[in-house]
């Protein structure tokens, strides 16, 4: 057997379990600079529109068993005589642009001016596309507006476009189980993510998946797109490095495993045995976010409840491999752009090298996106001015730099690496370096930027001084004469707004309003934060102490799908009491840390719920259970409630199994005084006039 290892060019010493900061030393030894490769231009072809389909009716999560093979799909038409289709996620499900993504969706940020969206539409566009069905679920109806008023929506469009929104979507897996119910692909698709930037031709990769396929259908039922990029080059982001053991032949994935955090690396010795003559471990591969789809990933995403991100599919699949028979194959390719704008970092990385030119023919000046009004110019060292630009006495632009229409800019400015939108007045001796400064933003004079991001209708006084990486959110005001540490995130939303709006009618007694009175009086802007005239909060940002919300979701999230696959595989050994108390358990250790996700969590796990709570008893079960838990910790009875209320709405409990637990007799004075809670009597009390009404409607 041949086995190599791959962190850039040349192969290393295989050894199963090597450790981490090893081999990243031993990569750096090995790693030269790498000369990208710019596309030519392509012949120029006009593309323009878009069809906006009316909502569709979104569908929740399916059951299904893990490990369930796909249904057989009948074709009207042969399948090579079907449009290319797209599916693109316009909903990053993930909070890493928060407090910016409050105001605006995560895919209308501008990147070089332009929405993100529009880059990824042009590339699947260019790519031959003509169908693509765009997924929306935050401010879904910003997207939908925008990609109306686009270029998109125009009758003389090749690619058509259809907007599909739900409030229900919480990852990329309802999506996809919403792709199979409305049976929308006829054939194989792109699978995107709206804030993809990319002009990599696919071409032979679309021809290799489609030769895999005619041999035998239903087993290469996805082909990933990955770029060779070795480690430490600046596209890539260490949240998304990647390991990846593959047939050196055939070029099919046999291990795929997520290098954030790991200290070892260990290879199942099954793969191993995989038949292979020649086998691969690399760890030189960018992964572009770019997957071509047969039908039956939709199918086996709607099988198999638990597959939520494309991470769960490919694990699922490779780990079921011998019993399914589908494979996962990978196309690499050495030329072409492809990132994801996954975090602020590659935000500024991406931005970057589209100024500099290396996504061409997608550039500033090429107006790609055929925006009304638009006219770019550019000139040496990658500077290109849109029209109304004014530019003061002594003020220089060095290199890298992009100024939006109508902005002026003051005298004795010094402006390298940076991205200024359109209307926006800057003033006299102001130094800005790697900063990305969208619209209408004002700027006082002797004002330094460095790699910072300023969102639409801010304000930045006189004598500020921005570090690396700070955020100034939407219509935030800074100053005057302040300076901002590194990493400063300022937002007019503030950090607490969250824990109120979920708050509900049912969850407030008179002590709770006092609390939340005071909590509101707290919300002044500090002088000390944001300047004597500023107006903004601080959010606080992530760092080793502080485990962000999402990653302490996910980490949870992970412990309940093992603890789940522990259940699903050995539900005969275990009672639903013993079920309930772990999951009930599981569910107040998110809320403990302060979880806002618990409805999108039940919403998850709702068709086990069902299959396990089909009797009255099983209903009392699973509430003795639940009050077993929540009475060692009195000072969460209020999440009791939230909890109560989102089983009932997805028809975990009814309303009699509740009423008959509430009703029956309390043995303890803790279980009284539960019962006494003024959030649990307004939810029982609201129960019982629903029923009466509904009694009376009868």
């Amino acid at each position: 057997m041949y086995v190599s290892i791959f962190f850039c060019s040349r192969p290393l010493i295989f050894c199963p379990t090597l450790h981490r900061s090893r081999w990243r030393k031993c990569a750096a030894r090995v790693f030269g600079s790498r000369e990208k490769t710019r596309r030519r231009p392509n012949a120029a072809e006009e593309r323009n529109v878009c069809h906006v389909a009316a909502p569709l009716t979104p569908l929740s999560n399916m059951a299904g068993k893990a490990g369930k093979p796909s249904r057989p799909r009948k074709a009207d038409k042969d399948e090579e005589e079907q449009p290319l289709q797209a599916v693109l996620v316009a909903d990053s499900f993930n909070r890493r642009f928060f407090p910016i993504t409050k105001d605006q969706p995560r895919a209308l940020l501008p990147l070089a001016n332009v929405s993100m969206i529009d880059y990824t539409l042009e590339f699947l566009t260019s790519t031959g596309v003509q169908e693509t069905f765009v997924f929306c679920c935050w401010m879904a109806s910003k997207i939908k507006e925008h990609l109306q008023k686009s270029k998109w929506c125009r009758p003389t469009s090749p690619n058509v476009v259809h907007v599909i929104t739900s409030d229900l979507y919480r990852s990329l897996g309802d999506v996809l189980r919403d792709v199979d119910a409305k049976t929308l692909v006829r054939s194989d698709f792109l699978l995107v993510y709206g804030d993809v930037v990319s002009n990599i031709d696919i071409s032979q990769a679309l021809q290799e998946h489609k030769q895999r396929r005619s041999m035998d259908k239903n087993v290469s039922v996805m082909t990933m797109i990955f770029k060779e990029s070795p480690p430490g080059h600046k596209t890539r982001c260490e949240d998304d490095d990647i390991i990846i053991a593959m047939d050196g032949k055939s070029k099919r994935i046999l291990h795929y495993q997520r290098a954030q955090a790991l200290k070892r690396l260990h290879f199942p010795m099954n793969i191993f045995h995989s038949g292979s003559d020649e086998f691969e471990i690399r760890f030189d591969l960018l992964d572009c976010h770019i997957s071509i789809c047969s039908p039956q990933v939709a199918e086996l995403f709607t099988d198999n409840f638990d597959y939520q991100t494309k991470n769960d599919f490919v694990r699922g699949l490779l780990v079921n491999e011998e019993i399914l028979g589908n494979q996962i194959h990978m196309h690499v390719t050495k030329d072409g752009y492809g990132a994801r704008v996954s975090n602020l970092l590659m935000y500024d990385t991406v931005s970057s090298d589209t100024i500099r030119r290396w996504v061409y023919p997608i550039t500033p000046e090429a107006n790609f996106a055929d925006l009304e009004g638009q006219s770019c110019t550019h000139s040496r060292h990658n500077v290109y001015r849109e029209t109304g630009v004014s530019l003061g006495h002594g003020s220089q632009m060095e290199e890298n730099v992009l100024i939006g229409r109508n902005t002026m800019i003051g005298a004795n400015c010094t402006i390298s690496n940076t991205v200024i939108g359109a209307n926006c007045v800057i003033g006299d001796n102001v130094t800005l370096d790697r900063a990305y400064i969208w619209n209408r933003v004002h700027i006082a004079d002797d004002v330094k930027v460095k790699q910072s991001v300023i969102c639409d209708n801010v304000e930045v006084k006189h004598g500020v001084v921005l570090n690396e990486q700070c955020v100034l959110a939407y219509n935030v005001v800074v100053g005057p004469d302040i300076t901002l540490p590194e990493g400063t995130v300022l937002s007019m939303h503030h950090p607490d707004e969250e824990d109120d709006e979920d708050d509900d009618e049912f969850l407030s007694d008179d002590n709770d309003v006092g609390y939340r009175k005071d909590k509101t009086k707290l919300k002044v802007f500090n002088p000390a934060e944001v300047g004597s005239e500023g107006k903004g909060y601080r959010w606080k940002t992530s760092s080793l102490e502080d485990t962000e919300e999402d990653e302490l979701a996910e980490c949870i999230w992970g412990e309940i799908d093992f603890r789940f696959s522990q259940f699903l595989t050995q539900s005969y050994k275990i009672s639903f009491r013993n079920l309930g108390k772990q999951l009930t358990s599981l569910l107040n250790q998110f809320l403990y840390h302060g979880g806002k996700f618990y409805k999108s969590l039940l919403k998850k796990w709702a068709p086990v719920f069902k299959n396990y709570v089909k009797r009255p008893q099983d209903q009392l079960d699973c509430l003795a259970s639940m009050e077993e838990v929540f009475l060692e910790r009195e000072t969460h009875w209020a999440a009791l409630v939230k909890v109560l209320m989102s089983m009932y709405q997805l028809e975990i409990l009814e309303e009699e199994g509740i009423m008959h637990w509430f009703n029956q007799g309390s043995t303890t004075d803790k279980s009284q005084q539960l019962r006494r809670n003024q959030g649990l009597l307004k939810f029982i009390q609201w129960l019982q006039e629903a029923e009466e009404s509904s009694e009376e409607d009868e």
